[in-house]
């Protein structure tokens, strides 16, 4: 027994020895993988991959992005859990990582012990559209529209438990409403419908619905941050009508448990100083997003905060994944 006890002994030593001398020589050894939980094309992906270029300049080694896409993000988040926590293999996640926790019965990974948050990289305002036919042309008027049942209204989302259905089921809940729910297969669907006239509202991803609202196909009544966007700066937040409400997308930068902090550390240093590239600022804030680059231990608050806070928004909507 005391042999076999030395051995495991020994073998974490070399272990640790190994991470170790890793840490000393990264990024040296190979590219670096940047895993997106979603499909390429969309705004995470196009982040991810500027953040890529950006950050691959800095740190002086290649970053490739990988998409890994499906279970609201939960295969892609799961494969970078589960890998060699060497800072080779990253996670790009977005704010539904946080909200998965309490959607999902079983993520394939826990987000509070198998993943490091290493930066966060910008943060993203819903903003509440509706279809140019709907009679309310400005937020109270649109509160008073779904206070008082004026007809039957309906909310499209990029599916049940994603953002844009929690900002509306919180809206409905503080309006006193009684909005119909109608869940899509992703924003575009549910945007496309929108302008259709088939629903009357969506609270959309600045950066996915901006087209549609600079194109006057849409009408911008609010955003859902606590403070009005500079990309949108006439348009209201909610939270000047109804007190409290808020909802702001976020995304940012993971690697798995374990991995050396001086690896974490480098990356963090590497980010933020990527988010104080003038090209990537106004990249980010044309889009509608504030970029962030904050420290490993501030981003580990926020995303334990946002566990507990996207919880009760999902619990509130009654959303839940098997």
């Amino acid at each position: 027994m005391t042999r076999r006890f030395t051995h495991v002994a020994v073998a974490a030593c070399a272990a640790i020895a190994s991470l170790t001398a890793n840490a000393n020589e990264w990024p040296a050894q190979k590219p670096i993988t940047l895993v997106v939980p979603l499909a390429a094309g969309g705004s995470t992906d196009s982040t991810a991959r500027l953040l890529a270029e950006k950050l691959g300049k800095v740190i002086k080694q290649q970053i490739i992005v990988e998409n890994r896409a499906g279970a609201g993000g939960n295969i892609g988040a799961a494969y970078v859990a589960k890998a060699n926590p060497d800072g080779y293999t990253l996670l790009m996640a977005t704010s539904t990582i946080a909200s998965n926790v309490t959607l999902y019965k079983n993520m394939g990974f826990d987000l509070r012990k198998d993943l490091i948050p290493v930066s966060q990289v910008a943060l993203i305002p819903n903003v509440l559209v509706v279809n140019n036919n709907v009679p309310a042309r400005t937020l109270p008027e649109f509160i008073e529209y779904v206070e008082k049942k004026k007809g039957p209204i309906t909310y499209g989302s990029a599916g049940n438990g994603t953002a844009s259905h929690l900002s509306g089921a919180l809206f409905n809940s503080m309006a006193h409403g009684d909005m119909l729910h109608v869940p899509y297969k992703g924003g575009a669907p549910a945007n496309a419908d929108l302008i259709g006239g088939q629903i009357q509202a969506v609270f959309a991803p600045m950066v996915e619905i901006l087209p549609f609202i600079d194109g006057g196909k849409l009408r911008p009544l609010a955003v859902t941050t606590k403070s009005r966007s500079a990309r949108l700066p006439n348009v209201p937040s909610i939270s000047e009508l109804l007190p409290g409400f808020e909802v702001t997308l976020w995304n940012g930068v993971f690697a798995p448990a374990s991995t050396p902090q001086a690896i974490v550390d480098k990356l963090a240093a590497g980010i933020q100083k990527v988010l104080q590239d003038p090209v990537v600022r106004k990249n980010l804030t044309d889009q509608g997003s504030t970029p962030v680059g904050n420290a490993p231990p501030e981003f580990m608050k926020i995303v334990d905060s946002e566990i507990d806070k996207w919880g009760k928004l999902v619990k509130l909507s009654g959303a839940n994944i098997e």
